[in-house]
């Protein structure tokens, strides 16, 4: 039996606040291969960040464990990358010199040149070649998260952790970005290990072939979905076909069931 990339039992997170205990997450169990890509989805709220904070080892469970690799976190590392919503560059060195100085905290034994060469793969892997010597303040919303995303590749994790990503960009920007990430995920022959929180579902069918859906007050996996969808897969293709709309429908009512009930609400149509 092949042994999980990720293992989470019984995970829970709680906070002191008011005098008072929170408890943000609670019970959270889940196993993630090695190359799969995940997405959790859920409400704001439900506690999708605070997950990722967990796995990144910015935070630690109050109960429960957390394993990569069979060991248990206890703390960063450079075999977990993140990409954040907001863009996260230093605004006073240009998208070159971003990759450089992360590259430089992963590859100390390489030369100059060799660091040098490497950015400059990844950054006309995005698209961004004739851009590299603009500072952040120059280059879109849609450029700047290309960078983020370049680094967090060119640094060659073997775990990518993905906050709302795409979350801060226009609908023409996250298509292009998504089919990016989709594009860097497949090239080569290993894939990373990638969890996506995203508010969309629309983007974690297409992009998933794992989602797990969490529900508030306090977090929990309400539901674990397999995506048994080939790949590649045609973004235009796929939203026609009934395989894709039956498992958007359930994922839309596993979404918003919380909702509804909260409100008196019948039925939500999207």
């Amino acid at each position: 039996m092949t042994m999980s990339k990720i293992c989470l039992q019984n995970v829970s997170l709680e906070y002191e606040e008011h005098n008072s205990r929170f408890c943000a997450i609670k019970d959270i169990s889940m196993s993630i291969n090695e190359g799969e890509f995940v997405s959790i989805i859920g409400p704001s709220g439900c506690g999708k960040s605070t997950l990722l904070s967990l796995l990144t080892g910015l935070n630690f469970p109050t109960n429960g464990y957390i394993l990569l690799d069979g060991k248990q976190i206890e703390g960063t590392g450079t075999e977990r990358g993140v990409v954040f919503q907001h863009y996260s560059l230093f605004p006073w060195m240009t998208a070159r010199k971003n990759l450089i100085f992360g590259l430089k905290q992963v590859y100390k034994k390489k030369s100059k040149k060799e660091i040098e060469e490497i950015a400059d793969k990844y950054l006309d892997l995005v698209g961004l070649g004739d851009f590299k010597n603009k500072y952040p303040s120059q280059l879109s919303g849609g450029m700047q998260q290309r960078v983020a995303i370049a680094r967090a590749f060119a640094m060659n994790p073997g775990i990518l952790l993905m906050d709302e990503p795409f979350g801060a960009l226009d609908a023409k920007n996250r298509v292009v970005l998504q089919e990016l990430l989709l594009n860097l995920w497949d090239n080569g022959n290993e894939r990373k290990t990638v969890i996506l929180v995203t508010h969309d579902i629309d983007e974690a069918i297409l992009l998933s072939d794992k989602i797990f859906v969490m529900s508030a007050g306090p977090g929990t996996i309400k539901k674990q979905i397999d995506v048994d969808l080939k790949r590649p897969r045609d973004r235009a293709t796929l939203i026609r076909s009934e395989e894709y709309l039956t498992l958007r429908n359930k994922l839309v009512s596993l979404f918003y069931d919380d909702l509804i009930e909260k409100i008196g609400g019948d039925e939500v149509v999207l």
